[in-house]
């Protein structure tokens, strides 16, 4: 990574802060982007007390206009990208017939669109480093999860736009990698969408047991490196995603039944 350009959307928290450390202290240079300044300047200056390089842009990655200008300042400040980190996300808890569907809207802007427009603007220069495209997606995107409909169209989406583009660079040396964390110890729950499109503020599941998103990002700069295809994190995960492929009834029930058991589940009054 010694002199890398990287570009991680999202980095203010989560697995977006810790992915800048992992990568940062490999020796890259960190461009962040985040929408909330406060939150994001604190992570560059702990990046810089650190010693690792970086440059905080606040901006939201829903929004073309400002991501064109993110890509644009980095070029201007660096020359190149070597790395783009589609990692901003937000999660919704709702059940599909009460929620608003400019909840849903709402995520499949951040979610997917910010990631489309991140890469169409990032590839022209990734094409000439021949770097990476990094996708932070979610289990969610192989398997649907009741009370997240939203979440995981748009994490489908997300999962079938890299396999698409990834076949499209095939023969130019970019590199596509999809990452797909299982449940993990990060911010997105907390700061997830209720019904009427306000933050619930609080996690629906333990988190204690839960891949932390240090250990996250540190597998995501492993597969980065080793220039992987996928990237599906724990041994739950990779059960889901066999199991719905094999038997996809057993999986309906089997899901229900698991998410109906976390706090204040609507699926437990079905």
């Amino acid at each position: 990574m010694k002199d890398k350009v990287v570009i991680i959307t999202g980095g203010s928290s989560g697995i977006g802060k810790a992915l800048a450390f992992s990568f940062g202290l490999e020796g890259a240079t960190i461009v962040i982007t985040g929408r909330k300044e406060a939150p994001l300047l604190k992570v560059s200056q702990e990046l810089a007390e650190k010693g690792i390089q970086n440059f905080a842009f606040v901006s939201d990655v829903s929004i073309e206009a400002e991501i064109i200008k993110m890509i644009e300042k980095t070029v201007e400040k660096y020359g190149k990208i070597d790395i783009l980190i589609n990692n901003a996300g937000i999660s919704m808890r709702s059940m599909f017939a009460d929620c608003e569907l400019n909840v849903i809207k709402k995520v499949m802007d951040i979610n997917f669109y910010g990631t489309v427009y991140a890469t169409k603007y990032a590839l022209p220069y990734l094409k000439a480093t021949k770097g990476s495209i990094v996708g932070v997606s979610s289990i969610a995107g192989y398997r649907g999860l009741p009370v997240r409909s939203g979440y995981s169209a748009s994490k489908f989406a997300v999962n079938g736009f890299l396999e698409a583009l990834r076949t499209e660079l095939l023969n130019t040396g970019v590199h596509v990698l999809t990452a797909c964390p299982g449940f993990t110890a990060s911010n997105i729950r907390v700061a997830s969408l209720g019904a009427d499109g306000n933050s619930k503020g609080e996690s629906m599941r333990d988190e204690g047991n839960m891949m932390s998103s240090e250990e996250v990002a540190d597998r995501i700069l492993k597969a980065v490196k080793n220039r992987d295809r996928d990237m599906i994190l724990t041994l739950q995960g990779k059960a889901i995603i066999l199991i719905n492929k094999l038997f996809p009834t057993l999986a309906d029930k089997l899901t229900f039944n698991a998410l109906a058991k976390e706090k204040d589940s609507p699926l437990a009054n079905q």
